[in-house]
């Protein structure tokens, strides 16, 4: 894959440098894209490692708590034990990834800290001298919350749960890195829009630019909707699957290995109807399709046949690996072990998908439909930055203030980075 100068410079300095790097932006900027890219082409010893088991999949990692042996929950000042074969992994590592960081609680960052430290026997030296680089976008997903005794917890030892606020972050220094290239979106007007949307700065204007857009009449054929809630999702795709005349065909994943329950990229039994509106859930390697197409069934059988822009391809199962990461003795070498399979059709009923889901694919057109509201910072800014443009935006309601949440500690950290980028780039004065 291609880069832009500016993905081409941020890959540059996680090569050349030892900086501990956050790599951020809007969606459609090529956080994914740089991340695939740095899996592939890296010269360092590199695990990539996920808070979910979903977000691990996507970038072919493992999940943190699986890759530092970590228990869930607070960890807080208890004590970390490591057997001799997690002391030799993380001993092996160079540069370690975090994908979706946005989700990561200052608790779970210091642990990690902790654990590197503590096998590399480097305890002076934050992360055990390992370089870590991070992708994500607290503008889109916030780490959860826990139970009453972890947010207390958290409320008495950090300024906030983001994981830019852990207490290495105080004698480490953290470079935070802004794409603003954005690769999704070409109109500027419905640029300006979203940014607003993400900032929480939506204008009356602005709000009448998206209203207006969006009160348009949806197209008669089947649009995706982007819900809020699960149960709206399921809903909605099992009615408009019932008003299909035939019947049901089922296809069962096969598993080999744990996938855990979290953890499945596709429905463990997917059901299948001739005219059924479906979703591709992984970007294909003849690119006939990428994650987030939109597709109808025509055909089933050994596989199935899906039209996608007027014209029919037929889809086989695909394998997603879950990976490992070992210590080779052999080698002395980091090693990626696949340890489970999970084999499927990559498709999705698509009638309706939650908001949480789309995350990361691109729509042409879809209706949003925020329920009586929007509940988590970021959500309608997620909905509404998967299209491509304002032609393609159809809302269920108007947009109302309540609808656009932003987390204020993210506001006040991403404008402390800007102040310092700007004080940095200012010319010296005499």
């Amino acid at each position: 894959m291609s880069l832009s100068a500016e993905q081409q410079a941020v890959f540059d300095r996680i090569e050349l440098t030892r900086d501990h790097l956050f790599i951020t932006g809007r969606a459609g900027t090529g956080k994914s894209t740089l991340l695939q890219h740095l899996a592939w082409q890296t010269s360092k010893a590199l695990a990539i490692c996920a808070p979910t088991g979903v977000a691990a999949l996507n970038v072919g990692g493992q999940t943190i708590h699986s890759l530092f042996r970590l228990p869930l929950g607070l960890i807080g000042d208890a004590a970390i034990e490591q057997n001799p074969e997690t002391r030799k992994l993380l001993n092996s590592i160079e540069t370690l990834v975090i994908d979706e960081v946005s989700m990561v609680n200052a608790d779970l960052m210091d642990a990690m800290d902790r654990s590197l430290r503590q096998a590399r026997q480097r305890p002076m030296e934050a992360f055990g001298g390992v370089q870590v680089v991070m992708f994500g976008d607290p503008y889109q997903l916030a780490p959860v919350p826990g139970d009453a005794d972890e947010r207390a917890y958290v409320d008495d030892h950090y300024r906030s749960m983001w994981f830019f606020d852990a207490r290495v972050w105080l004698e480490a220094e953290l470079h935070t890195i802004e794409l603003v290239e954005i690769h999704r979106q070409a109109d500027l007007e419905f640029k300006v829009a979203l940014n607003a949307v993400r900032h929480g700065t939506v204008t009356a204007e602005i709000a009448h630019l998206l209203n207006e857009a969006g009160a348009r009449t949806p197209p008669e054929d089947d649009i995706l909707t982007l819900a809020t809630r699960n149960d709206m999702v399921q809903r909605t795709n099992a009615r408009e699957l019932a008003r299909l005349p035939g019947s049901v065909r089922k296809a069962r994943a096969e598993v080999a290995g744990d996938f855990g329950p979290r953890a499945k990229p596709a429905d463990e039994v997917l059901e299948l109807k001739v005219g059924a509106q479906v979703m591709f859930l992984r970007n294909d390697s003849q690119q006939r399709w990428v994650n987030g197409s939109i597709g109808r069934v025509v055909r089933i059988g050994q596989t199935v046949r899906v039209e996608v822009d007027g014209e029919e391809h037929e889809v086989e199962p695909a394998v997603w690996e879950r990976f490992r990461y070992q210590y080779s003795p052999a080698t002395k070498e980091l090693r990626r072990d696949v340890i489970a399979e999970f084999t499927q059709f990559p498709l999705r009923l698509a009638w309706a998908v939650t908001i949480h889901k789309s995350q990361g694919s691109t729509f042409e057109q879809a209706v949003i439909d925020l329920g009586q509201r929007a509940f988590s910072p970021g959500q309608t800014y997620v909905a509404l930055s998967r299209l491509t443009s304002l032609e393609g935006l159809y809302l269920s309601r108007p947009l109302r203030p309540s609808d656009i949440i932003v987390d204020q500690r993210v506001r006040e950290y991403i404008s402390e980075v800007r102040s310092r980028a700007q004080e940095s780039a200012a010319p010296a004065t005499t």
